[in-house]
Formats: structure tokens, sequence, C-alpha cells
């Protein structure tokens, strides 16, 4: 038991780490740069599983929160919450939560059949979806108190068109590929937290 505990904390560690430095990676794909943070988030919390999987990102935040600089582009602290994409920032918590609940802990046996493809799908999709809500909510807020809203366009389409419509081919494109990725490492995080549990069944 205190050998598993161990295990997790480190593996925690060491994905927050990685959530971290995929603040600093960006792929362009034409206009818009494709980050990784979000869909590092989601990908730790469906390798993990249950609501452990949302362990990662919290330390991220927590991190940024005490003045690292580990957030996308660089930046950390309250002022980063406060500002208008702040509200992605308790999205990935929430999305992580969510992904790590529905893909449900991983086993060492777990088989790669077509109804485990389509859960560990579902957790991602759903992970990237959800951490999109509290950052349109907070950037539509700081749009319409700004006086940035165009006046041809309302609160929302502004919001969407400028922070969610162009980044959704880049996402799509990291959901593809994150769901094989989960299927491959999966059984192997599940041999080194859960394989006594496993015995025990």
């Amino acid at each position: 038991m205190k050998n598993r505990f161990t295990l997790t904390l480190s593996f925690t560690a060491l994905f927050a780490a990685i959530i971290c430095a995929g603040g600093f990676i960006r792929i362009p794909l034409g206009v818009i740069p494709v980050v990784l943070q979000n869909v590092l988030c989601i990908l730790c919390a469906v390798l993990i599983g249950g609501y452990k999987g949302a362990f990662p990102t919290a330390l991220f935040l927590l991190a940024g929160l005490t003045g690292l600089p580990v957030y996308s582009g660089g930046t950390s602290g309250i002022a980063a919450w406060m500002g208008p994409t702040g509200g992605f920032f308790p999205g990935y918590l929430i999305g992580a939560v969510i992904a790590g609940l529905i893909a449900g802990r991983p086993c060492v046996t777990e088989k790669k059949d077509f109804k485990t493809i389509l859960r560990l799908s579902l957790a991602v999709l759903a992970g990237m979806i959800i951490l999109y809500i509290p950052g349109v909510i907070r950037f539509s807020f700081w749009a319409t108190a700004g006086g940035k809203v165009p006046a041809d366009k309302t609160a929302l389409s502004y919001t969407l068109s400028a922070c969610v419509i162009p980044f959704i081919p880049g996402d799509l494109l990291k959901t593809v590929i994150a769901v094989p990725v989960a299927l491959k490492l999966r059984p192997v995080l599940a041999s080194y937290l859960y394989k006594d549990d496993d015995k025990n069944k």
C-alpha cells in the first residue's frame, strides 16, 4: 500500500512536469499554433484514471499559482487567472476530472477492443470539450465588460470566433493522437499503480 502511494505521488509529479513542459511547446499549423497543455491535462487524467487522474493537473495549476512560469507562454500567478483566458485554468481541472472518471481505472489486462476504444475516445473528447466551458464564460465576460465585442457580433459569437473555432482542428488532431497513446500506456501505468489490486480480484 505504501509503495503504491509513493508511486502515485511520483507519477503525479512526473505528469505535472510534462503538463508544465507542454506550455512551452507550440506546433505551427496555419495561422493558429497548436499548444499541447490542454490535451496533456486530459491525457494524463485518462492514463491514471478515476478521480486521481486530475491530480497532475491540480499540481500543475498550483505550481503556476505559486509563481512558477508554467502556464502557456511562461505566465504564472493570479494575474493569469484574472486575464481574458483565465477561465481555461479551472476548465483544465474540470475536464481532467470528467475525463478520468469516464476512462475509469486502468488495469494490466485492459483489452484494446471497440468498447475500450469508444470509452477512451469519449473520455478524451468530453474532457477537451468541457475545459472550454469556463474559458468561454470568462472570455465572454471579459470582452463584454471591456467593450471588446464588435458592434456586429454578440459576446458569445465573438468569443467563439476568438478562442474556440480556430482551435477546433488542432484539438481534434490532438484527440485522435491521444486515444492510441492512452490505449498503449494505460496497462503500463496500471502495472505500477494498481498491480496489487488486480491480484486481489
